[in-house]
C-alpha cells in the first residue's frame, strides 16, 4: 500500500502511526496538496490527503475511512476496543481529537491562505473557542490520570489525541496554552517517544525516519 500526503498533516500522520501499530506495511510518498498539486492530482484527481492506494489500486480518502479499512485487514491487533461500552468511550475521545484537528487546520488555513485584510475575526474567534472546547473535554477525560500507552497499549482514541495535540501546539500554540492542559501535554510527550511516532515525526519528512 502507498500512503500519500505530508506528515505535517495530523490526518496523514494519524494514518501513518496507525498502520505501523496494525502491522500493515506501506510506502509513504510525502506529496503536498499545495506545492505538489499536479503530481498529487495524477494519483488522486481530488487531491485530498491522506490518500491510501490499496494493493488492488483502489484510492481511499479520509483518515477515518482509511483506518476502518486498515482495521479490517490487520493481521493481528486492533486499535479499537471490542466491548461496546469501551468502544463508545473510545469513539467519543476520537471524535473530540478529530474536532481539535479540524479546528486547528481551519485556523491555519485562515491565517496562512486568506489575505490579512480579508480575514473575518468573528470566525477565527468562533473556531478558536471550538478548538479549546475540544481540548477542555479531552483534558477532563484524562482527569483520573494519563493512561499507560507504552508497549503497544495505545489505542486509536489516545493516538489521535496525541497527534492532534502535537499539531495544535506546533501550529496554534498562541491559542492552545500548554500549561493549561498538563495531562494532554504529558500524554503527547509519552506518545512522541513511542517508536511508531518517532518513525513518522511531524514535518516534511518521509516515513520511516530511522532512529
Amino acid at each position: 500500500m502507498k500512503l500519500i500526503g505530508m506528515l505535517d498533516s495530523p490526518y496523514v500522520r494519524r494514518v501513518a502511526v496507525s498502520l505501523q501499530l496494525l502491522d500493515l506495511p506501506f510506502e509513504h510518498h510525502p506529496l503536498s496538496v499545495f506545492s505538489a498539486f499536479d503530481r498529487f492530482r495524477e494519483i488522486n484527481p481530488v487531491v485530498k490527503a491522506p490518500t491510501l492506494i490499496c494493493d488492488d489500486g483502489t484510492a481511499l480518502m479520509d483518515s477515518t475511512l482509511i483506518l476502518q479499512y486498515a482495521e479490517s485487514i490487520s493481521p493481528g491487533r486492533s486499535l479499537l476496543p471490542s466491548d461496546p461500552q469501551r468502544l463508545l468511550c473510545s469513539l467519543r475521545v476520537t471524535g473530540l481529537a478529530l474536532a481539535a484537528c479540524e479546528k486547528s487546520v481551519q485556523i491555519v488555513y485562515e491565517r496562512k491562505l486568506r489575505p490579512e485584510d480579508a480575514r473575518y475575526q468573528p470566525w477565527l474567534e468562533r473556531i478558536s473557542s471550538q478548538l479549546l472546547a475540544a481540548y477542555d473535554e479531552l483534558e477532563r477525560e484524562l482527569a483520573s490520570g494519563v493512561p499507560d500507552i507504552g508497549c503497544g497499549a495505545i489505542d486509536q482514541a489516545w493516538l489521535s489525541t496525541a497527534v492532534a495535540w502535537h499539531f495544535s501546539r506546533r501550529m496554534t500554540a498562541d491559542i492552545v496554552p500548554e500549561d493549561e492542559y498538563p495531562a494532554l501535554a504529558a500524554l503527547s510527550a509519552r506518545a512522541e517517544a513511542l517508536d511508531a511516532f518517532r518513525a513518522a515525526p511531524y514535518g516534511d519528512g518521509a516515513y520511516p525516519v530511522r532512529f
